[in-house]
């Protein structure tokens, strides 16, 4: 849903007012789980559950080879689950101890392209006869975590694929779908996969396996590389029943940019999937960055600059930023990053995806984030406060400040100076004589009189929780 237009800005220290208000919108925490064993996110199951995540989104389940985080994103075979991060079995029982507490399964799901394997040979025979043979040798233990079909055969071969070419104009959606994504010096690429009947067949039976185990979503990986024709024969009403879908197409921003006219647009309005939002992702980083404006976030679907809440992915990080060097410019400096947090898991509209890693990247910032304090206590606020709609109660260039009906109020300061707003309690319906907490730095707030003062730290985030 879209907040209503009337703005009004208001000057620090004066008495806000109504400005922008949205209808309820509910969304569970997404906790991406990236490159984490099965098994580690089946022992970590209470844990998570007891922290407020109630979906967890694992790496792509299904045979890949190699250590590198990359390696999973570059299938060998659908039939079964086999690399460094579990079995088929490792998965089904990680499913069944989240389930137990009520959390659901996500999957990444990988249908661009197969693996790079040009270095050890020739053909497009997949998983190859290395692979087959190592199911033969060990034909007891494959056939028990087989999923689907006949492993004693290649999956796909030659035909099952778009003629060899690297995308060289990544503007030009017919290159970016049907050529190949390359790495530079000779390197042929990932081959990429052409739809025919028999690759969609077996991609909807890979789906289906998940789904019979208990999968409840499914992100798409470089959907941008797919044609929507593609995912929609994929994706059919069978096996979109009772599971969320959603896109990874990253843009530049919103509607005006190019990436969104031509892929994002184009992918919600014939899929009719939800997606990142990448678009609101550039308007956070417009507003921390300096010299920018926080009043980018009071309103940003109105101006096409983020997706409507049913249909957005929300996030401050995800692993392809760290974890790409053409990508780590969006990097929010770590305190931005947590300000940018509070927005999202403070804010009605989308689902929120708080990633957590293991440090692929170098960078030790996400590495068991998952837990850390201030992001437990944003997740307590955003359960505490699902369904209640949000009004922007007042910003200017530092802060915004904005309330979840009468159960909240959340105050960010980007600035190196504390804010001061002072809000007339009655109009914004917020209940006197009781306690206001912050769920971050345990500040309280008792409102005695019409007019409340609310103090907002400079460089801060307030998330006050009715008591």
């Amino acid at each position: 849903m879209s907040l209503k237009s009337k703005l009004k800005a208001v000057a620090v220290g004066v008495t806000a007012s109504f400005a922008v208000v949205s209808t309820s919108s509910s969304a569970d925490v997404i906790l991406h789980a990236f490159n984490w064993t099965y098994d580690e996110v089946a022992s970590k199951a209470s844990e998570i559950a007891n922290l407020g995540y109630k979906k967890v989104l694992v790496s792509p389940a299904y045979k890949s080879t190699g250590s590198q985080w990359w390696a999973r994103y570059q299938p060998q075979d659908y039939r079964v689950i086999d690399n460094p991060l579990g079995d088929t079995n490792d998965f089904k029982a990680m499913i069944n101890a989240l389930k137990a507490r009520g959390v659901d399964v996500y999957a990444d799901i990988v249908f661009n392209h197969m693996a790079n394997e040009s270095a050890i040979r020739s053909d497009l025979n997949y998983p190859g006869s290395n692979v087959l043979s190592q199911y033969s040798s060990s034909s007891s233990y494959y056939n028990s975590i087989t999923m689907f079909g006949n492993i004693s055969n290649n999956l796909f071969g030659s035909g099952d694929f778009h003629a060899p070419g690297c995308i060289s104009n990544y503007s030009d959606p017919g290159e970016v779908q049907y050529y190949r994504l390359c790495g530079g010096n000779g390197d042929p690429g990932l081959p990429d996969l052409d739809p025919n009947n028999w690759v969609v067949q077996q991609q909807k039976s890979y789906l289906q396996a998940l789904k019979s185990y208990g999968v409840k979503g499914f992100r798409v990986d470089a959907a941008k590389h797919m044609t929507n024709y593609h995912i929609n024969a994929v994706f059919d009403s069978n096996i979109k029943n009772g599971v969320h879908v959603f896109g990874e197409i990253i843009t530049s921003g919103g509607a005006g940019t190019n990436e969104y006219d031509a892929f994002l647009a184009p992918y919600l309005n014939n899929t009719g999937h939800a997606a990142y939002d990448f678009p609101l992702f550039e308007q956070i980083r417009q507003a921390f960055s300096f010299g920018g404006s926080m009043n980018r976030l009071v309103d940003p679907i109105a101006y096409g600059q983020a997706l409507p809440p049913s249909k957005a992915i929300t996030f401050s990080v995800t692993h392809d930023i760290p974890l790409n060097d053409g990508f780590r410019y969006q990097i929010l400096d770590a305190t931005d990053e947590t300000l940018a947090n509070a927005y999202i898991l403070g804010r009605d509209g989308g689902t929120p995806l708080m990633y957590s890693d293991h440090n692929e990247s170098g960078d030790n910032r996400w590495n068991n984030l998952y837990k850390r304090s201030d992001i437990t206590n944003m997740i307590r606020f955003h359960n505490a406060t699902q369904g209640r709609s949000m009004e922007v109660v007042a910003y200017n260039d530092c802060y915004i400040l904005f309330q979840r009906e009468h159960v909240g109020m959340v105050g960010i300061n980007k600035c190196g100076s504390g804010q001061n707003v002072s809000v007339d309690a009655d109009a914004e319906g917020l209940y006197w004589y009781r306690n206001y907490t912050d769920t971050l730095s345990g500040n309280t707030q008792y409102i005695t009189s019409k007019f409340h003062n609310f103090h907002i730290p400079a460089r801060s985030a307030r998330m006050w929780l009715l008591q």
